[in-house]
């Protein structure tokens, strides 16, 4: 099932996407999906990101391998809907693209254990977790240089009836693969990250887990178009100026 986030006219609505169109249960109708704006799935109360999460991606950086889960927060307001434009800040000259497998939780979540995390899973989405690369150096810390509005682009929407353990994740920068992984090489699987961060947060229902990217990673310029594709999910696409 995929659940879906969208604005028709002054109003949003959240729905069920079948194929070209949209069922509202608020309003117990159809929209066609090309009528409507599809919004950014959840409103999440804090976006809990990963670092050095594939084996592969730590070796491009030049970093070990971690021995538990490397996590930072990104602000809400970070949040970018489908379609919409990443903003490239003035204090930084390199902002660099990653694409990511996001999960969205569907239940309050407090000191899971690995085999029960998948009881508060709503779903999993697209997520681009662009980052300031040149800030993140200067700084050490992450806040800055993953924080900047508009650096937490995710959807289309949710999926709810997926494996997450081997899918494929492509990014596309202006139509080239540039990134070209499986969820398979994370260091720290979907459910043991929950189980973690849950250990030390609540995660509240609609809060997200971004889950690290695979390699390939680089720099976004003015007009690129940049588009994050998971097996059995979508594909999440935005614009950059």
């Amino acid at each position: 099932m995929k659940i879906v986030r969208f604005a028709y006219g002054n109003r949003e609505f959240t729905g069920i996407k079948e194929g070209d169109r949209i069922f509202a249960p608020d309003v117990m109708g159809f929209f066609d999906v090309s009528d409507v704006k599809i919004l950014a799935p959840v409103l999440p109360s804090k976006i809990v990101a990963v670092a050095l999460n594939y084996k592969e991606h730590a070796k491009e950086m030049g970093k070990p391998l971690p021995d538990e889960p490397l996590i930072f927060i990104k602000p809400s307001s970070a949040l970018c809907n489908p379609y919409d434009v990443i903003k490239l800040p003035e204090m930084s000259e390199r902002v660099d693209y990653e694409g990511e497998l996001a999960v969205v939780i569907g239940k309050e979540a407090k000191n899971v254990s690995v085999e029960e995390a998948p009881q508060y899973v709503l779903g999993y989405t697209c997520f681009n977790d662009v980052t300031a690369r040149d800030l993140q150096k200067k700084d050490t810390l992450f806040a800055r240089a993953k924080g900047f509005d508009t650096f937490a682009p995710m959807g289309p929407w949710v999926e709810t009836d997926i494996d997450p353990c081997d899918l494929r994740i492509v990014t596309r920068l202006n139509g080239k693969i540039v990134q070209d992984g499986r969820t398979s090489d994370m260091v720290f699987n979907v459910f043991e990250l929950i189980s973690f961060i849950s250990r030390i947060m609540t995660l509240y229902p609609g809060d997200v887990v971004a889950t690290g990217t695979p390699p390939g990673v680089g720099p976004l310029s003015s007009k690129d178009k940049v588009e994050v594709e998971i097996e059995g999910i979508g594909t999440l696409v935005n614009y950059v100026e």
